[in-house]
């Protein structure tokens, strides 16, 4: 009788060959498993996912694209990769869709490489105001090769000015206008954009990296049907595997596909985009429907609780799965918040506010969001002791260790990945 196959990563093995390495896994498994993780932009995926993420497909390298490889023996990955495409042309409707990016920011730059030549104008909004590194920081490839103007929220309702987005379009002629945002808690009307563009005659591109996983569930309105291209990222509430990806029209197919590879990136991570196919699929499951819906109930109501506080809901509250949290009103700085939250056993973190008086490594906020505890099971009661829970971590240090107690008590009902390795 012959050897049995090898169809996956078998941790046992990796615990025999390289213990030092194996604990590194372990450790962090204990860390997610003993903690509340609030990071708007993280989620425990599948294991189906973690399956794909695992497989022998990470050998194979595969340049170019399905049918079109520089490399022989891609009969099969191309298979994962064609996969990977419908699914999310049909999960989001799309014309179009490239499934190589590495990461968000690789997905925005192929855009831009696609879109734009150096010194071409663009508007975005502003990094302090809820933006991201990408849409024309100065420390980015975005602000050094682009002509960037910044658009924010307004002083008195914290909510994007489509007015002011308007005039500063009328006004600097951007060849491609940006939409989307790291921590913008509301909907960001895209029809909106979409006129806006069409009157200067721009491109509109939306990166919906935090609410794509929303989204691809209903639970929010679209950007497709609106922008031009939109980039995303996999791995926050749409639960997949951390990578970007790219929707866009058929007129602008192969300019996006090329912007990708050869001008950004090699071979694409076939393993990866395996998993990316794996994550669509769940997707467009109606069970997937119903964890957005919460993702977005669970997130409205921690910000209510964390409100009924003292710590401000920026905005005033969340359309979102993430929620921006003015602290001004305790007193405690957003990076004291983050380590006295990390001490009772809440993960999130510090977050600039607008127009905020404090520098980014302090900032006057937190970030929180819900996609983790919601695909833990835990429901609108549960966010709202959370709340309760976050408050008292930042304003009493010294109660932390009750804090995690009752962390604790809730993680016994509500673990993240039961099984044992």
């Amino acid at each position: 009788m012959g050897a049995e196959p090898y169809y996956g990563p078998d941790f046992g093995l990796l615990r025999r060959q390289d213990p030092e390495l194996a604990q590194v896994l372990l450790d962090e498994l204990e860390r997610v498993r003993g903690g509340i993780q609030l990071i708007a932009s993280e989620n425990f995926t599948s294991p189906a996912v973690l399956a794909a993420l695992g497989s022998t497909l990470t050998n194979k390298y595969a340049e170019g694209y399905p049918g079109r490889r520089y490399y022989g023996g891609c009969e099969v990955v191309d298979r994962a990769e064609r996969l990977a495409i419908e699914r999310a042309c049909r999960l989001f409707g799309a014309e179009h869709a490239n499934v190589q990016p590495h990461s968000g920011a690789s997905a925005n730059l192929a855009a831009y490489a696609a879109l734009l030549q150096p010194g071409d104008t663009m508007l975005a909004m502003a990094l302090p105001h809820g933006g991201h590194l990408t849409h024309g920081s100065k420390v980015n490839f975005s602000g050094r090769w682009f002509d960037v103007v910044p658009y924010g929220v307004r002083r008195d309702s914290e909510l994007i000015d489509y007015d002011e987005v308007r005039d500063l379009a009328l006004r600097h002629q951007p060849k491609l206008i940006v939409c989307g945002a790291t921590a913008y808690p509301r909907l960001i009307d895209f029809a909106a954009f979409r006129g806006i563009a069409d009157d200067v005659g721009a491109w509109l591109l939306a990166d919906v990296a935090h609410p794509i996983g929303l989204m691809a569930g209903g639970a929010i309105p679209s950007a497709v049907p609106y922008a031009d291209v939109v980039t995303f990222t996999t791995h926050k509430a749409l639960r997949g595997p951390r990578g970007g990806a790219i929707l866009c029209t058929r007129e602008l197919a192969a300019r996006i596909d090329r912007a990708v590879f050869p001008f950004v990136q090699g071979g694409p991570l076939m393993h990866v985009v395996a998993a990316k196919a794996v994550a669509f699929g769940e997707a467009m499951r109606p069970e997937f429907a119903g964890y957005t819906r919460k993702v977005i109930a669970n997130a409205q109501a921690l910000a209510e609780a964390l409100d009924a506080e003292g710590m401000r809901a920026v905005s005033g509250g969340t359309d979102t799965h993430l929620a921006l949290i003015d602290l001004r009103g305790v007193g405690v700085p957003g990076v004291e918040a983050e380590r006295r939250c990390a001490a009772a056993g809440i993960t999130l973190n510090r977050n600039v506010i607008p127009y905020d008086p404090e520098p980014a490594a302090v900032t006057s906020g937190i970030r929180v969001g819900t996609p983790c505890v919601t695909t833990q099971g835990m429901g609108p009661e549960d966010l709202k002791e959370l709340g309760s829970l976050v408050a008292r971590a930042v304003r009493d240090p010294g109660g932390a260790e009750e804090v995690r107690a009752r962390v604790t008590a809730l993680l016994a009902i509500h673990q993240p990945y039961l099984s044992e390795f």
